[in-house]
C-alpha cells in the first residue's frame, strides 16, 4: 500500500489551519501486522446508521499538496469504480481526519469528498467480494486510487496481500430501526446483577486482592486468553493484556477447576471480539478463544 503521509488526522487539522501541508517527509512503505489475519475475513460488517458530521474533517474545501478538495454536502446516491489501496500498522492509533483514532483491525476506510461519517458498500469487481466500510478519514491522495481502505476491509475484500483492487463503491443509507424497537416504547428492565460480573457461579480475581463472586448474567461474549496451573502466569498475562485493552481483563477460578484462566470481557459484540481477538494476537500475546457463556 502507497499512501501519502498528509492524510492523517493531524496533519489534516493542520491544514485547516494554516491552509496545507504543501512540504511532508517522505514516509517508509505501509505494512499489515506482523503476522496475515485471515481471521478479519469473519469480521460483520457495521450496519449503518444515521451519524451526524463530524466535528473535524468535513470544511467545504481544503487543500492537499497543493490541490484543493472540495467535501460533498450529502453522500445520497454516490456511486464510483476505480483503484483502492489499504493502509495498516504505520497509521494504526493515529488520529483521522475525523479525530478518531485510525484502527486497522475495524471496517473503516479514508476518501476524499464524501462527509465523515459516511457508510459504503465495497465490491472487488476482481472476486466479486464485498463489504461495508465506515468512511472516517481522507485520502488516498493519488489521481488514480479512489478509496482507502483498512487493513482488515482489504482482508475481506481478499487483497490484503496486494497494493491495490479495483472496486466499485456506492453510498449506504442509514437503516431503519428493527420494528421490535419502533413497536416498544420503553425496553424491559434488566435483572440487577453484582458487579463485576463474569460467569455464572464463578468466582472473579479481579488482580490481586478479594475475590468477588459473581451473579446470573445469562450467555455473554468472552475471550480466554489462556489458562495456567498457578495465579502468577495468570496475573502475568492479565497485566500485559490490560495495558494493551483496559481493565476488562480478568483472572478467573472455582473451587471445582483447578486452572486459573484469563478472561477479557463481557464483550458488547461479535465484531469487537474479533478485534479484540485480531489485536492481541499481533502483539504476540496469543490466539485467544472466543467463547460465549
Amino acid at each position: 500500500m502507497k499512501r501519502s503521509p498528509v492524510i492523517g488526522g493531524m496533519c489534516f487539522v493542520f491544514l485547516l489551519i494554516v491552509g496545507g501541508c504543501s512540504s511532508t517527509p517522505a514516509a517508509p512503505p505501509d505494512r499489515g501486522p506482523s503476522r496475515a489475519m485471515p481471521e478479519l475475513a469473519r469480521l460483520p460488517d457495521p450496519v449503518p446508521k444515521s451519524e451526524p458530521k463530524s466535528k473535524y474533517g468535513n470544511p467545504p474545501t481544503y487543500v492537499v499538496l497543493g490541490k484543493t478538495y472540495r467535501v460533498m454536502e450529502s453522500a445520497a446516491g454516490y456511486q464510483a469504480t476505480g483503484l483502492a489501496s489499504w493502509y495498516g500498522a504505520k497509521f494504526h492509533g493515529r488520529p483521522t481526519s475525523s479525530g478518531e483514532r485510525y484502527d486497522m483491525y475495524k471496517l473503516t476506510a479514508a476518501h476524499r469528498n464524501l462527509p465523515l461519517p459516511t457508510y459504503a458498500r465495497i465490491t472487488n469487481l476482481a472476486n466479486n467480494k464485498s463489504t461495508i466500510v465506515r468512511i472516517n478519514d481522507r485520502g488516498p491522495f493519488h489521481d488514480d486510487r479512489i478509496i482507502d481502505l483498512s487493513y482488515a476491509a482489504a482482508v475481506k475484500l481478499g487483497f490484503a496481500d496486494h497494493g491495490t483492487a479495483r472496486v466499485r463503491v456506492e453510498a449506504l443509507p442509514a437503516a431503519p430501526p428493527p420494528a421490535a424497537l419502533i413497536a416498544e416504547a420503553t425496553p424491559p428492565a434488566k435483572p440487577a446483577v453484582t458487579a463485576p460480573v463474569l460467569a455464572t457461579g464463578v468466582p472473579v480475581l479481579p488482580g490481586p486482592g478479594t475475590i468477588v463472586h459473581s451473579a446470573p448474567i445469562g450467555a455473554e461474549i468472552f475471550l480466554q486468553a489462556g489458562a495456567f496451573r498457578s495465579y502468577g502466569g495468570a496475573e502475568s498475562l492479565r497485566t500485559k493484556l490490560a495495558e494493551l485493552i483496559g481493565d476488562i481483563v480478568r483472572v478467573q477460578h472455582s473451587e471445582s477447576d483447578t486452572l486459573f484462566r484469563v478472561r477479557i470481557g463481557p464483550i458488547p459484540d461479535m465484531a469487537e471480539a474479533l478485534r479484540l481477538q485480531a489485536l492481541i494476537a499481533n502483539s504476540d500475546l496469543g490466539t485467544p478463544l472466543i467463547v460465549r457463556e
